[in-house]
């Protein structure tokens, strides 16, 4: 539920192991997992709100299998909630999405969440038998399931991309009933009207441009939310954007530029952006409308506290890295997230 003086703060991870920029080397995927369970643990006693990890099937990201490193710090934490960032639903079974965050809600008495979405990278289909021309069908299909698994312990449910479900039982239950489901998008319209129809959360993925060219997109949700009589004012929203914090601002920049550079290029050529990335591109998002949190602690909180302002935001995710970046540094700017950015944003909030 939504809490217009409540402001949560976390952090997003897609894994990266992406060749260090100076050596050329390559961390292993393994010390890659090992090192977010201990960058979770620290978040938890910074007092961060949230820890996300995406799903990807590719080598140069290790979380391919979520849940199960949010398991790994679950126990290691007490308050922190942990979510995906995404579950990539269309090319997933549902039943066992709802078991396996189910089974994360009860080892961490009710931190679990799972933030579903179609995917903005498409390895999962061919390697899970799914076919790329059922893209919307499929996500609208395994949204519907999850949902009605949430709903209650016996499902009875049919559909046309898995085999139907007469009156049998999932199980465990989620501690939190129900246990949170978020709509996540990367500026999808139709992602957003159908969030608020549903009356479910919403995690907007903004990585270029300006924050605040999502604002139609956040009146569209909240307007499909009231049309279909849920109050907007109690539901939440979120963004996730790429940054980074250290105690200098031109040191910090200066150190996450080449990273990024290096991973955007590789994502451009990937799927065919015109120009390549750049210093002026990555100064731009520097700026402060832009999308790229990078700085010091004061400077990144006057940005999430615009950002708030612009779109009315309730929970922002600082996603680390864009390529790899030096464990030490992760987990400094881990530190400074929870103990210097977000009691500035949270102190600024409370004033009103």
């Amino acid at each position: 539920m939504s809490d217009s003086t409540v402001m949560e703060i976390g952090i997003s991870t897609f894994l990266e192991t992406t060749p260090d920029v100076t050596t050329g080397k390559i961390m292993s995927q393994a010390e890659r997992l090992r090192n977010a369970v201990e960058e979770i643990v620290l978040a938890d006693q910074v007092g961060l709100d949230v820890y996300g990890i995406g799903e990807h099937h590719r080598p140069d990201y290790a979380g391919s299998a979520p849940v199960v490193v949010l398991a790994a710090a679950a126990s290691m934490t007490k308050h922190i909630r942990l979510t995906s960032a995404v579950t990539v639903l269309s090319s997933d079974d549902p039943v066992r999405v709802y078991q396996a965050f189910a089974t994360l809600d009860g080892i961490s008495n009710g931190r679990a969440e799972i933030m579903a979405g179609r995917g903005s990278f498409i390895e999962s289909f061919p390697l899970f038998g799914y076919s790329l021309d059922d893209y919307n069908e499929l996500f609208d299909e395994k949204l519907e399931l999850l949902l009605a698994v949430r709903e209650s312990e016996k499902v009875s449910w049919r559909g046309g991309h898995r085999p139907a479900i007469d009156n049998l039982g999932v199980y465990p239950r989620a501690v939190q009933n129900p246990l949170p489901v978020w709509i996540a998008t990367g500026g999808n319209p139709e992602s957003a009207v159908r969030a608020g129809m549903l009356g479910l959360p919403v995690a907007f993925a903004i990585i270029g441009g300006m924050p605040e060219r999502f604002a139609p997109l956040v009146d569209l949700y909240k307007s499909a939310a009231a049309k279909a009589g849920h109050d907007p004012a109690k539901l939440s929203i979120a963004t996730h954007s790429h940054g980074f914090v250290g105690d200098s601002n031109e040191a910090t920049a200066e150190m996450f530029y080449a990273p990024t550079q290096a991973q955007m290029n590789v994502l451009g050529r990937e799927r065919g952006w015109g120009q390549p990335y750049d210093r002026a591109a990555y100064d731009a998002a520097r700026s402060l409308r832009g999308a790229l949190y990078v700085g010091d602690p004061e400077y990144v909180a006057e940005k999430i506290l615009l950002l708030r302002k612009n779109l009315g935001i309730t929970r922002f995710f600082m996603h680390l890295g864009a390529g790899t970046m030096p464990h030490r540094e992760v987990l400094r700017a881990i530190e400074l997230l929870g103990t210097r950015v977000a009691p500035i944003v949270r102190k600024e909030i409370a004033r009103g």
